[in-house]
């Protein structure tokens, strides 16, 4: 691929661009990592974020780059990206995310950049421009991680109830109060690893492209640090319209079922992680508080609720592939 001939400010500009969309990340999805810790009385608010965030950051020592190279090079093929291609992915995520924050709806913030950068490839160049097996996998995830955090969910609640059945309500409320400080840190942790590295990955893109880093190098360790810096920063000023959907208004959740869908979620990111899958976050964490729900009864869900966010889910990508076309056409007539 021929390298682009980007201007150091167009560099700079479409970096930060980038670390504004993963504080919004953070921001929007500060409601994964602490609406059941606060929901349940554990931690306060303010405490909550603090607690969310460095583990956000920390996330940055655990896991490799495997979601990073996966969006970098998995989803768009390196000859269609350009710097058009990228500021009309980041517009459109940024655009989504704070319009679903505005309405209070968990959605996948990085869903909305995959679906950017999905609706900016094919404006420039067509279908062909798209790596499939990527694309599909991403597709195949929307459905598979609620279901699998749903399955989990409800199944470790279902484990815990009868492994502590002989106990006294009272004091397995104070153990598990305790035991959601773990398991708030394990989903925090996995937060940051999958998510984090999602903008790393449209920066390492837009290296590539630039000619700034090779093919085969190391992704550059300052990128890492901000990435997940501005991560962390967002979840400590936490989207709380999103925090009251996720853990008062799908259902009612105690310390022994927050934990038990905290650590099913942390579970299901670390595995993703692991194996370079760019899964949502939010979609996870509210399949799970839903089994949750679910194994207790399934009224104990406010289905009407659950539905809402559904909708919002599916139309994330093809939104987010419009307003991005719709940029990159602007953007096409109007710079230079």
């Amino acid at each position: 691929m021929d390298a682009l001939h980007i201007s150091l400010a167009t560099l700079i500009f479409l970096v930060f661009l980038a670390l504004v969309f993963d504080f919004l990340n953070g921001f929007h999805d500060a409601a994964n990592s602490i609406a059941t810790i606060v929901s349940t009385g554990v931690l306060k608010p303010y405490q909550a974020v603090m607690w969310a965030a460095f583990f956000n950051v920390a996330a940055l020592f655990v896991f490799h780059l495997k979601v990073a190279a996966t969006i970098g090079t998995g989803i768009v093929d390196a000859w269609a990206v350009d710097q058009l291609v990228v500021f009309a992915a980041l517009v459109a995520g940024i655009a989504w995310s704070l319009i679903t924050w505005y309405f209070g709806l968990p959605i996948s913030a990085s869903h909305a950049l995959i679906g950017g950068l999905i609706g900016g490839a094919l404006v420039k160049a067509g279908p062909e421009a798209l790596q499939w097996e990527g694309v599909g996998m991403v597709l195949a995830f929307i459905v598979l991680s609620p279901l699998l955090g749903m399955l989990l969910g409800g199944g470790m609640l279902v484990l815990v109830s009868w492994l502590c059945r002989r106990q006294m309500p009272r004091r397995m409320d104070r153990w598990f109060r305790r035991l959601q400080l773990l398991s708030a840190a394990l989903y925090s942790l996995g937060h940051g690893g999958n998510d984090a590295q999602k903008t790393i990955g449209v920066i390492w893109m837009l290296l590539l492209a630039a000619d700034v880093s090779q093919r085969g190098d190391p992704v550059p360790l300052w990128v890492v640090v901000a990435c997940h810096l501005a991560m962390g920063l967002g979840t400590l000023f936490g989207g709380w319209r999103i925090v009251k959907t996720m853990g008062q208004r799908i259902t009612k959740l105690t310390p022994m079922g927050g934990f038990c869908a905290e650590t099913s979620g942390a579970f299901t990111l670390f595995v993703a992680t692991s194996l370079g899958i760019p899964i949502s976050t939010t979609h996870t964490i509210t399949g799970s508080i839903i089994g949750v729900g679910s194994a207790r009864r399934l009224s104990g869900v406010r289905w009407g609720v659950a539905g809402g966010i559904l909708w919002a889910w599916v139309l994330t990508i093809p939104s987010c592939a419009l307003i991005a076309a719709a940029v990159w056409e602007l953007g096409r007539r109007l710079l230079p």
